[in-house]
């Protein structure tokens, strides 16, 4: 079956989608525990969110620290305020606009900053605390828009207006210029430009539902920028205040039509319902059967896991892209928050099957920003390139889409754009040294040379494969040779690729247990050390990695030993977490690892990893995950391993099958069509595949494709105990 997805189509087919799961799908909202991965290393959030949202109105506890990237740990109590924005699971501090703390003139200003912890609630779309000096402060939001809503227990009420604040990276100035304006006694508008993580500008409007009396403002502190302000409100017989916070990239105007489109009255029930609908339309899509444990792990990875990439085009469609200029865009759709080094592993596979209806306005949006930067987009945040991680992994993420029967971007723009990627050199991708040597030489990168040679090799066989689909025979020769120069940096003696420098010689001393990355430099790996980064080339080429090592045995053997050679040193900021042996569930570059062991002679010892990974290392609790959950693609490794597989090569279309870990799974596919997995006699013991049956017949590859589940029909897995 060819897919042909123009948007025209998808527009029929997410209406049809959003009706049949509005009639029939059952709320999966319920199973929902957004406090999952808020502490420790998971870095989420708990505060309201919609399906590819703006805004993330939520608590902040601190405002800098690796463990508050996203403002908030669960174990703390101390409260900065309720700031707008902020991303889910990443291991850099960015967003954090506009902090309001409401108090009252309680003498004991130590009760202003904490929250009695029991108070502390949520679900999708809602969030709530009762602070100490008893205010209760409730938070919900649409798609541009917050919404706060407080209660004061007495008769004064105050407001401290942040605009200086913000989740902040190597940084002790954020806010390198602002205007403020108080336009009435309800309404203040303006902007801030900030450099942190990227340099960019957000514009707002905030809106009161009672006036206040007064607009105190404070006193700037060193190389503070942005003013606050205290607010002075006087509450009727209710207590309540409430507050509409809408931001834009664009301009005042446009978060004013944010405003006025998405919450144009005052009702906060409705806001909040109209939220919980919106997610349990997207929660809807997949059904399972499974115990209450795995429901709640599961179903917060899927909220976890829709959260992002954040449509950040204002509801008539302008934004400002990467070149700071202000554009109108299609469909209303400009996408960022692109964890790109991440996300192309897993969440982007997932994310075409149970969301394909944005799958067009993401592509687009990273043709955009090629026009724009001159180059695509590497990890975007709010519409700018912060040049985070390694490789230009857009690349595979248009093949995969290609691939997959998508249609609504132009193919032939999106292959010219991946080959100016890998030609015109620009930051992180020096291409004139990298064709010269035929990898990166140590001594002219001094950091992650390894790992670039690698993961650069990943995007030049997509180029090359895209430039197959599309005629271009000379170009996907160039790009085929250039795929193959991962193989430079194979040392036969050590069996790992090693770093190198430009007279041939390998690094040495050479320590292959070691994590390295940019904040440990001197080192030749991302994250990761030499073992771990030698399976990146299997995404793409299990052929050519297994030759290298001698064969199949070999290439089973050597996965033996990486699963069970002991760690050294695991470092959680750089992704030591979660380890099986060598294999780091913490970081992205081993997701694919397990799935291997379906193309050696022990495809069962895989399964049995896969099934200690779940249910070690994924837990229905606050630090129930390890490892940053990174936009999406730790929750949707565990959507698709629960189901039964995983890309190992995300951009092929083809799902590696490993053991399911749920009795039965339902996808409501957008096309009409329904997908199920049904796992017979699974059980505590029976965790491993005997046998893969796809529509009554037995799957021969030890794969299945995009195509294939597209198309509905039943997966079958018959369960063993050995």
């Amino acid at each position: 079956m060819q897919l042909s997805l123009n948007p025209m189509k998808i527009s029929l087919l997410a209406f049809i989608f959003a009706l049949a799961t509005t009639t029939f799908a059952q709320s999966n909202s319920k199973y929902v525990n957004v406090f999952i991965g808020t502490e420790g290393t998971g870095h989420t959030f708990p505060g309201p969110s919609m399906p590819f949202g703006m805004v993330q109105p939520g608590p902040d506890n601190r405002e800098q620290g690796w463990d508050y990237t996203s403002g908030y740990q669960y174990r703390d109590s101390i409260l900065l305020g309720f700031s707008q924005t902020r991303f889910s699971g990443t291991g850099i501090s960015e967003m954090g606009d506009i902090l309001l703390m409401p108090f009252d003139d309680n003498p004991d200003e130590n009760l202003k900053n904490r929250y009695f912890k029991d108070s502390e609630k949520a679900s999708v779309g809602y969030y709530s605390l009762i602070k100490k000096d008893n205010i209760k402060v409730e938070l919900s939001c649409s798609e541009r828009v917050a919404f706060h809503r407080y209660t004061f227990p007495g008769k004064t009420a105050r407001l401290l207006l942040n605009f200086q604040h913000g989740l902040q990276f190597l940084t002790d100035s954020l806010v390198l210029d602002s205007e403020i304006n108080i336009e009435d006694t309800q309404t203040i508008s303006g902007y801030c430009h900030t450099k942190n993580w990227v340099e960019r500008r957000y514009y707002f409007v905030l809106k009161f539902d009672h006036p206040f009396s007064g607009a105190e403002k404070l006193p700037l502190g060193r190389k503070e920028n942005a003013p606050k302000y205290l607010l002075h409100f006087q509450p009727d017989q209710s207590g309540v205040i409430q507050v509409k916070i809408a931001l834009s990239t664009v301009s005042v105007n446009g978060a004013k039509l944010n405003l006025e489109t998405e919450i144009p009255d005052w009702n906060f029930e409705r806001v909040r319902q109209n939220a919980e609908k919106a997610w349990d339309n997207y929660l809807g899509r997949i059904d399972i059967e499974a115990e209450a444990r795995q429901n709640e792990i599961f179903y917060t990875s899927l909220y976890h896991f829709f959260l992002q990439p954040s449509n950040i085009a204002d509801v008539d469609g302008k934004y400002r892209g990467a070149d700071n200029k202000i554009s109108q865009s299609t469909n209303k759709e400009y996408y960022s928050t692109l964890s790109i080094w991440d996300i192309y592993r897993g969440a982007f596979p997932l994310l075409q099957i149970l969301a394909p209806e944005r799958i067009d306005g993401i592509i687009n949006s990273m043709l955009l920003h090629h026009k724009a930067a001159g180059f695509l987009p590497i990890w975007t945040a709010w519409g700018q390139d912060n040049y985070c991680m390694i490789g230009n992994h857009s690349i595979p993420m248009i093949l995969s889409a290609y691939t997959n029967g998508f249609t609504g971007f132009n193919a032939t723009e999106g292959l010219k754009a991946m080959i100016e990627t890998s030609t015109v050199s620009h930051f992180n991708s020096d291409w004139e040294l990298y064709n010269k040597f035929g990898y990166y030489p140590l001594d002219r990168l001094d950091n992650e040379a390894v790992s670039r040679t690698l993961e650069s090799g990943y995007d030049d066989w997509a180029v090359s494969e895209m430039a197959l689909k599309l005629g271009e025979k000379e170009t996907a020769g160039l790009f085929s040779k250039r795929a193959n120069y991962y193989k430079n940096l194979f040392d036969k003696e050590t069996g790992l690729f090693r770093g190198k420098d430009t007279k041939g010689n390998w690094r040495n001393p050479f320590d292959p247990l070691s994590a390295t990355s940019p904040m440990n430099n001197p080192g030749d790996y991302t994250e990761a050390n030499a073992w771990q980064y030698f399976w990146t080339p299997a995404q793409f080429d299990i052929a050519g990695v297994s030759a290298l090592l001698g064969g199949k045995e070999a290439f089973t053997q050597k996965l033996n030993q990486f699963f069970t050679l002991e760690s050294k040193n695991p470092n959680k900021f750089l992704g030591q977490e979660a380890m099986i042996g060598q294999y780091a569930h913490g970081n992205e570059p081993s997701h694919h690892i397990l799935y291997l062991y379906a193309y050696s002679n022990e495809p069962k010892t895989g399964q049995k990893y896969i099934h200690q990974v779940i249910n070690e290392f994924h837990r229905n609790t606050p630090d129930g995950m390890i490892g940053n959950d990174d936009c999406g693609q730790m929750s949707a490794w565990y959507i698709l391993s629960s189901l039964g597989f995983y890309p190992v090569n995300p951009a092929s279309g083809e799902f590696v099958y490993g053991a399911p870990q749920v009795k039965k799974a339902t996808l409501h596919l957008s096309n009409g069509n329904s997908f199920s997995m049904e796992a017979v006699n699974i059980s505590a013991e029976n965790i491993y595949t005997e046998k893969a049956i796809l529509n009554g017949k037995p799957l021969l590859n030890p794969f299945i494709t995009y195509k294939e589940i597209m198309s509905g029909g039943n997966l079958t897995f018959e369960m063993i105990n050995k």
